[in-house]
């Protein structure tokens, strides 16, 4: 236990800059550029008529809105816990639990209850995916992972079912649990050969670590991380809802400021300045690992397809009429369009809303409702760079193909 040092200031500029030299030009232009969006005067855009200019304007106003509700509150916080995942998290207790090897019992379960807890976008569960992968998960479980932080959210499925149908809001839910096991296992066996090696050469790399604090210091130094990032992005209740949720959400920012007060005081009473050193290192490694690659995704889906309700390149009314029966093209083109958008947390519950108002049918609705919030253009960059172009070409796949299946079979009974 260390009480001496610097200070809790020199402590968090450490593990804030990290070593000098280390992509500190790269992270330059990440700061100007998420300024000029931050601040970027929206009022003298055009009132563009061609498609292509809508296309511009819709980027940067996706941009804007994606650095307003995302970055500061979401991404710096998961990029923080993945860092400490990938330092403090013990790499045998990794491999016990979620490695190769593990037993399909416990480690996909456990990855399907962990994103859950979650409940994150598409985009903010990258990092902390990335932060597993690196200490030694098998590809299953943490595929499981990454698909149920953003599909298994408890909120977005109890809405769904409240505004979209209970029947909807069921299939849903089942759906996300089921292809969270289904899509892991189905990863875990396409590379199993590959995977046995890496476990085989992280077992032989693997060096005994000790924590030098006691299990319920490291439980605490962690669950004040998740808590911050979980209740900072509380969601707003609908319009005359009371109860738990309205409750919590009125009291959020004094839950996730006690968080980062107990989180302060850990990191000063009881880590040592080269494990700081480690964690600033580790998440500045995440961070410009991964913030370029999701900025250029959100630029480009905004080019795209735009914000929910605006019209971009291309054109929503081609989307509503490819989505307007229960043909097996339809709910495949809903789900290869789901891939492909971006939604933010809960987002996709009142678009689809707006869909299915227009003209489409609940089986293609189910099948977007699947693989939209669990991909996204910009989450495939990110996935790429961690897993490699055949992995992620792999996920997606499978993403499409469950989602199109339950689409359908949902509506051929419904």
């Amino acid at each position: 236990m260390s009480t001496n040092g610097s200070g809790v200031v020199a402590r968090f500029g450490l593990l804030l800059t990290g070593e000098p030299g280390s992509g500190r030009l790269k992270f330059f232009g990440l700061l100007v550029f998420f300024v000029l969006a931050w601040y970027f005067p929206l009022d003298i855009l055009p009132d563009a008529e061609s498609r292509v200019g809508r296309g511009l304007v819709e980027a940067v106003f996706m941009m804007q809105d994606y650095v307003h509700e995302h970055v500061l509150l979401c991404l710096i916080p998961a990029f923080f816990i993945a860092g400490a995942i990938s330092v403090f998290v013990s790499q045998a207790a990794v491999m016990k639990y979620l490695g190769p090897l593990a037993s399909k019992f416990i480690a996909y379960p456990v990855a399907s209850v962990s994103g859950t807890i979650l409940a994150v976008c598409s985009c903010t569960v990258l990092p902390l995916f990335a932060g597993i992968h690196k200490r030694g998960a098998g590809l299953g479980p943490a595929v499981a992972f990454l698909y149920s932080g953003p599909a298994i959210n408890v909120l977005a499925i109890i809405l769904t079912a409240r505004v979209l149908g209970l029947e909807l809001g069921i299939a849903r839910a089942v759906g996300a649990v089921v292809f969270a096991f289904v899509i892991g296992v189905a990863m875990h066996l396409f590379y199993y050969r590959e995977e046995k090696e890496r476990a085989g050469a992280a077992a032989v790399a693997m060096a005994p670590s000790e924590s030098r604090r006691a299990l319920w210091q490291d439980a605490l130094y962690f669950a004040s991380m998740v808590a911050f990032l979980v209740f900072a992005n509380w969601g707003a209740p609908g319009e005359g809802d009371a109860g738990l949720w309205a409750t919590i959400h009125g009291v959020k920012w004094w839950i996730a400021g006690g968080s980062l007060v107990i989180l302060g005081v850990v990191v000063w009473r009881w880590f040592e300045r080269d494990e700081l050193s480690e964690w600033g290192e580790s998440t500045w490694f995440f961070a410009l690992l991964i913030t370029p690659l999701l900025f250029a995704g959100v630029l480009v889906a905004g080019f795209l397809l735009g914000r929910p309700g605006e019209e971009a390149l291309i054109p929503s009314a081609w989307i509503v009429s490819l989505v307007g029966d229960n043909s097996l093209g339809s709910h495949l083109f809903a789900s290869v369009a789901g891939a492909l958008m971006y939604f933010a947390t809960l987002t996709e519950v009142p678009i689809l809303e707006g869909l299915i108002g227009a003209g489409m049918e609940k089986g293609p609705a189910l099948s977007l409702l699947l693989a939209g919030p669990a991909l996204s253009l910009p989450s495939m960059l990110v996935i790429r760079s961690v897993i490699g172009t055949r992995k992620t070409a792999a996920y997606i796949v499978l993403v499409v193909i469950c989602s199109t299946t339950a689409g359908y079979i949902y509506g051929a009974l419904f």
